[in-house]
């Protein structure tokens, strides 16, 4: 019989197909002694897996690129931790198979992530999906992962890991249904980026049995168990509705009226160029230069100057006349650099991050600036240059200051991230030239919600009447000093909420690259006049549902 499931549609589009569940039983190899003789053996079988996998997931990264080459490459250097490698070596000598030695460590440091803070237990998922693969590897059986099938279907999952989510074959995943996650986890980041709808954080989800038929609505996040025909045909009809409306949206983004609202690209290097450029892009709203430093060096070493030039040149290069608004090292929390963040913080997503550190180590951040500046000489390109995680004044004005000491010739801004950022908004650009408004930390932290924790998404949702006040205060704001204020989170790929967020005032926003002509197709739909009262009705709610509800039904007439 058919019956509805409710998540967080994270992905926008329309599956329906069977169940095909992924494999991520967790293979737990028998406890047994080895004699002594056998513990060099076991040792060099143990370094050889770890090595194998570390250099797979590596490789798994090159071929999908962009963010997934930096999800990737972070799991890759779990494996290559010397401490893990000593840990299963020490376990080896006392007794231990390879296999379990591994087993047996990784469960060690699992304990102690889950008991670090909600921060770091949301890396567990990661870390079981290592062990996994390298005790397949040493076991000789088949790697946990995506299911073999001939014939397209809906992956479930309890959660999914990187290096599967990165790879997948669009042409047989129809779509994707988790029961963990949230709107801000790798999963939902990947599957946004491969253009698979999906749904994350659907209760029972992993224990529906396989074939089973599913419709996945990703733009609402509706899961619907065993739809009956003529639901899978109306469904199905407003799949090709949505297409042709998208299809039909090619302009610059701007409201039914005429206002102008810049549609900007989420990158996180050369390799996402060709992707915005085909949806698009007015520009870059985001390049993310710590997925740079990650695919190139690793997090141990920064990158050199020369490389940074080159890199930073291919994606300006690419923008002639338009904006690309680079971030600097957003280093620490979930994206740690060896190089720039403490190995030892109690809670990191509190600690060291962002411009904290940058200004900590002076030499990294001016390396970054005048690579910066190097790399847009003699190209017609409207450099921006932000920094992430300020906090007051005094970040902002210390962070333009080494712009200015580094010769920076671009506009120089900062996100807001933190409500205090958000609430002194006029202070900070007293000091620099434009906002840039991060929804998924500004979240995190004015709800004190880990952004990680699929059971905290509800306060991860960027509906929610406060986190809309806080940016609406940053907008006003940055008019009142006529200024600019972007989006450049999560919430800016909503086609609804980019129409809210119009209203409240922003002035550009920035997304993956796959979202950009639903939102464009959005704006053209309504009136200026129309996202204002939508911007009002929906901070005049209590809840993000009662939010959404509201603003919908100015938007649609209702």
């Amino acid at each position: 019989m058919e019956t509805t499931l409710r998540g967080v549609g994270v992905s926008h589009g329309v599956a329906i197909g069977e169940i095909r569940h992924m494999g991520t039983a967790v293979l737990e190899p028998p406890a047994r002694q080895i004699p002594g003789s056998e513990a060099p053996r076991e040792q060099r079988r143990a370094r050889q897996a770890l090595q194998a996998v570390a250099a797979d997931l590596t490789a798994r990264g090159f071929l999908a690129g962009g963010d997934a080459q930096a999800v990737l490459e972070a799991q890759a250097l779990m494996v290559r931790d010397p401490e893990l490698l000593a840990d299963v070596e020490r376990r080896v000598a006392v007794g231990s198979t390879a296999e379990r030695a591994v087993y047996d460590a990784c469960a060690a440091y699992r304990d102690l992530l889950l008991g670090a803070g909600e921060y770091l237990a949301g890396r567990v998922a990661d870390l079981e999906d290592v062990r996994n693969r390298i005790v397949a590897r040493l076991l000789g059986v088949p790697m946990p992962g995506v299911p073999d099938s001939d014939e397209p279907y809906v992956l479930v999952a309890r959660d999914l890991a990187p290096a599967d989510t990165a790879l997948l074959d669009t042409a047989l995943v129809l779509g994707i249904v988790t029961e963990e996650g949230g709107p801000t986890s790798h999963s939902a980041i990947l599957a946004r980026a491969l253009g698979v709808p999906a749904v994350v954080g659907v209760p029972g989800a992993a224990e529906l049995p396989e074939s089973t038929v599913l419709a996945v609505d990703g733009s609402t996040g509706e899961v619907i168990v065993d739809p009956s025909a003529a639901r899978q045909d109306g469904l199905r009809a407003l799949a090709e509705q949505r297409k042709a409306e998208l299809a039909a949206a090619k302009d610059p983004g701007r409201t039914s009226d005429g206002h102008l609202v810049p549609l900007l690209a989420n990158i996180g290097g050369p390799a996402d160029v060709e992707a915005a450029l085909e949806a698009g892009a007015e520009g870059v709203g985001l390049l993310r230069t710590e997925f740079f430093a990650l695919s190139t060096t690793g997090s141990e070493e920064a990158p050199s100057e020369s490389s940074q030039v080159e890199a930073y040149r291919e994606v300006l290069s690419a923008f002639p006349g338009r904006r690309v608004v680079v971030r600097v090292l957003d280093a620490g929390a979930d994206k740690p650099l060896g190089f720039l963040s403490p190995a030892d913080e109690p809670n990191p997503a509190l600690g060291m991050r962002g411009v904290r550190t940058l200004l900590q180590h002076p030499e990294v951040l001016r390396t970054q600036l005048l690579a910066l500046t190097k790399a847009a000489e003699g190209l017609p390109v409207h450099l921006e240059v932000m920094a992430p995680m300020v906090a007051d004044r005094d970040d902002a004005r210390a962070f333009a200051e080494a712009c200015r000491a580094a010769g920076v010739r671009a506009s120089v801004g900062v996100m807001v991230e933190t409500p205090s950022a958000a609430l002194r908004a006029r202070a900070l650009l007293r000091e620099v030239e434009f906002l840039s408004v991060g929804t998924n930390d500004l979240a995190q932290y004015a709800f004190a919600a880990d952004r990680q924790a699929a059971t905290l998404s509800r306060l991860q949702d960027p509906w929610h009447p406060a986190l809309l006040d806080l940016v609406a205060m940053t907008a006003e704001a940055a008019r009142a000093e006529g200024k600019s204020c972007g989006v450049c989170g999560e919430a800016a790929a909503d086609p609804l909420l980019a129409c809210v967020l119009t209203g409240l005032g922003v002035t550009s926003l920035s997304m993956a690259p796959s979202a950009l002509s639903r939102v464009r197709a959005a704006l053209a739909t309504c009136t200026l006049a129309q996202c204002r009262r939508a911007a009002a009705a929906a901070r005049s709610a209590d809840s993000p549902e009662e939010a959404r509800l509201a603003a919908r039904a100015v938007l649609s007439g209702e």
